[in-house]
């Protein structure tokens, strides 16, 4: 890595965020002005547009292909030696994003997972925290470590972890895998934890989906295929 080269890459993905990217975006370089900002976009509306002008990489790819292929795209793509996701929506904070990626960057993580779940997020409907709750409390008797949120949109990975393993792409759930498989496989896992605020614009999540393919990625992550 050239000293020109960034060692943290902040990366999103995004599908008709307009309301919220620059918000973020000016978040981000707030609290992480060293950081390239990496944008995997699908959108109709001017969110690509917004992104570049506040000064994102942004990567089009459209049609879109879904939330795995997309955050993978992000994942793979990202320059430097740490990688932090988050949401576009504006739900997660972004003066964390030092402390994740320095867990990192010391060797004392591969993965920073940033828990919405110490408590019940207000912003959070009681249906969708108890199914996250529950899922949680399943990988943690099967993994023989607690766990507390498998679908955090806000993690810190090491990105030469991209390099040793593979991951499914396609299907839901994603952040399952992403979070269990390097756990499985030895390496460095860091737990911390975060508010996570109302978002800025519509869900598309697909609860039920969402939920089978959980359990779906959890089961093949602890006995293989």
């Amino acid at each position: 890595m050239s000293p020109s080269e960034p060692q943290i890459t902040v990366a999103m993905i995004s599908m008709n965020e307009e309301r919220a990217v620059g918000k973020v975006i000016a978040d981000i370089k707030a609290a992480a002005p060293q950081a390239h900002i990496l944008l995997v976009d699908s959108s109709k509306d001017r969110t690509p547009e917004i992104a570049a002008a506040a000064g994102a990489e942004v990567l089009r790819q459209f049609p879109p292909k879904g939330y795995g292929p997309a955050m993978m795209r992000a994942l793979t793509s990202a320059p430097g030696q740490v990688v932090v996701t988050l949401d576009c929506d504006d739900t997660y904070p972004t003066d964390r994003i030092m402390q994740m990626a320095d867990y990192v960057l010391s060797g004392q993580a591969d993965v920073v997972d940033a828990s919405r779940l110490e408590k019940k997020p207000a912003s959070m409907p009681w249906i969708n925290y108890l199914a996250n709750w529950g899922f949680a409390w399943l990988a943690s008797v099967l993994f023989l470590r607690r766990i507390t949120d498998l679908h955090s949109g806000m993690r810190a990975y090491r990105t030469s972890l991209f390099d040793e393993m593979a991951f499914e792409a396609n299907g839901s759930a994603l952040p399952v895998e992403l979070l269990l498989k390097p756990m499985a496989h030895g390496k460095k896992l860091q737990t911390i934890f975060i508010p996570y605020d109302e978002r800025t614009g519509e869900s598309t999540l697909d609860p039920l989906k969402s939920a089978w393919w959980t359990l779906k990625r959890i089961l093949k992550v602890r006995f293989g295929s």
